[in-house]
């Protein structure tokens, strides 16, 4: 979850690219020569040659998020080029406007040139983008649009500050909202509906999102440990000596062993009994739905394939740009879902891990 995030529109490859001529990028990036979409892709190339973000930041000067955000906007302005969008419009986010061309990543190719015109014609910042995608993104997921809002970005935006003030019984938030939804209003209709919120002053109680299921391991026990089976006895050396030499990883103990098998162990809690299809995949406590607070650490997501079905209290896993990521949905957003969040688990703390070597520590 911490690396950087692809154009799903460009060819990704992890292998080396021996034919970059590094030295001539080092300088272009320390040089800051050419625009931002050639540092990024300076950027890009460097690090498929090998260098990781440290390394060009100590080179170069460019922080890893500063090569992240290069990185992904030229990889968006890329995709934008390739759907023709108005070469003025290219020219102005040729030599600025990476941090707007970077929030549009989570859009598809004929979403983020509808949003770049938007951008470009309203002169939008990086924080008005964000809402901008998100609130597309969101939009996009009704099979029927909301009655009176077209698709057009500023009905969209429109209809999340109708939406927004709906859930506020103060005076003074709503009526910037109203004001805010006045603004971008694209159709007749949408600046109807919005109207209708002045005299209308009923409140939409907002729907909190559900607290995530998460578990923390907390003693030796809970931290099983697989072993493989080579049979029934009586069995033969050959039996013996086929199995599998396998290798624990990570602070969840991951089992893998030749071949593309791997498992990991988790206590028989009944949630995790009454799955039908669990599958566990690896993330960081940082990056889900609702961050966890303290120092980012590694965390085991456990989902059931077998349950699809929406429900209000659940977070599921879904398709996004070609990742999959967990969300939550205050209502049915019409959609595949991939699986429901059964638990979070967080790894047992160990404060000194080396004692786990040295018995004679712990009994003394």
């Amino acid at each position: 979850m911490s690396q950087t995030p692809q154009d799903p529109s460009l060819p990704l490859s992890s292998e080396p690219d021996p034919s970059a001529n590094t030295a001539n990028l080092v300088q272009l990036l320390r040089r800051k020569q050419g625009n931002w979409v050639e540092w990024g892709d300076a950027c890009a190339k460097l690090q498929k040659s090998g260098y990781n973000p440290q390394q060009i930041f100590e080179e170069t000067g460019f922080e890893p998020i500063q090569q992240n955000q290069v990185i992904v906007a030229s990889q968006v302005f890329t995709s934008l080029v390739k759907g023709n969008l108005a070469e003025e419009i290219q020219s102005h986010f040729q030599h600025r406007g990476s941090d707007i061309l970077y929030e549009f990543r989570i859009l598809n190719q004929d979403e983020r040139i509808i949003a770049t015109e938007f951008a470009d014609q309203r002169k939008l910042d990086a924080d008005e983008a964000r809402e901008l995608a998100k609130a597309m993104k969101e939009f996009s997921r009704f099979s029927i649009f909301p009655e009176g809002f077209s698709n057009h970005p500023g009905d969209i935006l429109a209809y999340q500050a109708l939406k927004s003030a709906r859930q506020h019984n103060d005076l003074q938030e709503r009526s910037r909202l109203i004001a805010k939804g006045l603004k971008y209003a694209h159709t007749a209709t949408a600046r109807e509906k919005i109207e209708q919120l002045l005299t209308d002053f009923s409140v939409i109680t907002k729907r909190s999102a559900p607290s995530l299921p998460i578990y923390r391991l907390e003693t030796e026990e809970y931290l099983p440990r697989l072993i493989p089976v080579a049979g029934e006895f009586p069995i033969t050396l050959s039996d013996f000596t086929a199995v599998p030499l396998i290798e624990e990883l990570g602070k969840f103990r991951i089992v893998k062993s030749s071949g593309n098998a791997a498992w990991v162990g988790v206590p028989g809690w009944q949630v995790v009994m009454n799955a039908e299809d669990p599958v566990a995949i690896l993330g960081n406590s940082a990056n889900l739905p609702n961050p966890l607070p303290g120092q980012p650490e590694p965390v085991l997501i456990i989902v059931d394939r077998s349950q699809r079905e929406w429900n209000g209290d659940a977070y599921f896993l879904v398709e996004e740009s070609n990742h999959l990521d967990l969300q939550w949905f205050d209502e049915n957003p019409g959609i595949n879902l991939l699986g429901k969040l059964l638990l979070v688990v967080r790894p047992k703390k160990v404060w000194d891990e080396d004692q786990n070597h040295d018995v004679w520590q712990i009994d003394e």
